[in-house]
């Protein structure tokens, strides 16, 4: 009941200032269907007889027009009855029209269905959420059986066709057990076209059905209450549910979800039968449910992926690495809504764990390391890059030598040779000595070794670097050949 003062306000508003209902009711904060029994004029019958309106003689015409058209629009009648002399305005008319338009009331039977015989599918859309830099659509897939009222719900980041098959496959996984018919609402996801009667299902939806034996059966256009009892299941999750909780992550909210679905939702009274729970009665349908086979059906996104250059493939909006040895190959990926597989054939050789954020790189270390040893072992094939990996003060040695003229492949070339016969120790010192004392050359620094070595033997050749040397045969000389240069005969002498 509302207070004297607030159905004056509301009067005045409507009469006087002609405000819609629902703006009243939006302005009071208030009830629409307050507002409409607070302007009814039968509760303010007077003494006196009330005025006439200018509307008056125009009353049979428009009742005859709205029983023959009863949707036709007030501002079209008021255009029929200004050609016929009305001259009053369209509001006035408005509320003439709204009172006497035809009030059509259909009438339903009520649903009759067998356990196990029926379940109803939908979403719910919640409002958007930030996931990192991302926005993602919060929807919830809920199911109802039709007989018991039980239900399975879950909360996702989108509602494309691997969600809503994934909510299937969870919620018969949660029941042990499959309805014998779905009925579903015209959603993309359940139903690609329809002409008339005959309908194109989603091929998915189809191979789904198949696997769990049961028939999907799409509602008429417009006919929002053939599933009325999954429309009810999903504003008791709004009402009940929803209203009033805060979440940190998508897992806690379905870990709540289905806390309250086993404590609130299953608790109540059955509608039937108010002696019974909704979970008694589930208990009783659910040994008439189909007997689910022995695997589950697979509700992945499959795509085709290819990288080209990088060790990056690309999947909503995020990049997921692959092994260095499959960049241009044609790949496949498999995402659940935990997961990315990347698949080579039938080999799987990558995995990472799914993100929802947006530009993102999902790195394995594995696939980095392998990548690093590539790029090493092909520097390692050329000599400048053997030669800079062995010995870094190179690189600034042959800056300075090419800026003062010389030829850098000369110099590397020589650095080389004079890696190979005294190793990377002694050259390590030898550049470093001849960048302090400003001599940027290969000459210099072979100097440097030379004079190092002087009192040391030089150091045994590694013939493993020079595989043809291994095979030159060396022929030793008779000693008496240098007795002979040393000491010469007295006959030579003379000559």
């Amino acid at each position: 009941m509302i207070s004297p003062e607030t159905r004056v306000q509301i009067r005045r508003y409507f009469y006087a200032e002609h405000w819609k209902i629902g703006t009243i009711a939006t302005s009071l904060d208030v009830h629409p269907d307050t507002v409409r029994r607070a302007i009814e004029v039968e509760r303010f019958q007077h003494a006196e007889p009330l005025r006439p309106s200018i509307v008056d003689p125009y009353l049979p015409f428009v009742r005859q027009t709205l029983e023959q058209h009863p949707r036709l629009r007030a501002t079209r009648i008021h255009q029929m009855i200004r050609d016929r002399g009305y001259s009053g305005s369209v509001e006035q008319l408005r509320r003439v029209v709204a009172r006497l338009r035809p009030q059509p009331h259909e009438a339903f039977l009520r649903l009759q269905v067998f356990p196990a015989e029926q379940a109803q599918v939908d979403w719910a859309y919640f409002g958007s959420v930030m996931v990192g830099r991302a926005k993602r659509q919060l929807s919830c897939f809920v199911i109802t059986l039709s007989w018991s009222r039980a239900l399975y719900l879950e909360f996702f980041f989108d509602q494309t066709t691997e969600n809503f098959l994934r909510g299937h496959v969870r919620a018969f996984d949660a029941w042990s057990g499959a309805p014998r018919v779905i009925l579903y609402d015209n959603l993309r996801s359940a139903v690609l076209e329809r002409r008339g009667d005959r309908i194109h299902f989603n091929p998915r939806l189809l191979e789904l059905a198949a696997h769990y034996h049961f028939v999907p059966r799409p509602c008429q256009v417009r006919a929002g209450n053939q599933k009325g009892r999954v429309e009810r299941a999903i504003r008791y999750v709004r009402d009940s549910f929803w209203a009033g909780r805060v979440f940190t992550t998508l897992a806690e909210c379905n870990r709540q979800a289905l806390v309250w679905r086993d404590e609130v939702a299953h608790r109540r009274r059955w509608p039937d039968d108010s002696a019974q729970t909704v979970a008694q009665a589930f208990t009783e349908e659910q040994s008439r449910l189909l007997p689910l086979p022995l695997h589950l059906c697979n509700t992945d996104r499959i795509e085709t992926v290819r990288s080209r250059k990088t060790i990056y493939v690309r999947f909503d909006l995020n990049d997921y690495s692959i092994p260095p040895e499959a960049v241009g190959r044609h790949l496949t990926l498999a995402a659940s809504d935990t997961d990315v597989r990347i698949l080579d054939g039938a080999a799987e050789i990558a995995r990472h764990h799914r993100s929802y954020d947006r530009q993102q790189s999902i790195l394995d270390p594995a696939h980095e390391q392998a990548l690093l040893r590539t790029k090493r072992k092909a520097l390692h094939q050329t000599r400048a890059g053997r030669l800079a990996l062995a010995v870094p003060e190179s690189e600034a040695l042959l800056e300075r030598a090419f800026a003062e003229g010389e030829s850098a492949a000369s110099q590397t070339f020589q650095l080389i040779h004079l890696l190979d016969l005294y190793g990377v120790a002694a050259l390590r010192r030898a550049v470093r000595e001849a960048l302090e004392r400003n001599t940027p050359r290969a000459s210099s620094v072979a100097f440097l070794l030379r004079r190092q070595n002087r009192s040391t033997p030089l150091p045994a050749l590694d013939l493993s670097r020079h595989p043809e040397a291994q095979a030159l045969e060396v022929r030793p000389h008779d000693l008496e050949t240098y007795d002979e240069l040393a000491h010469p005969r007295d006959d030579d002498s003379e000559q």
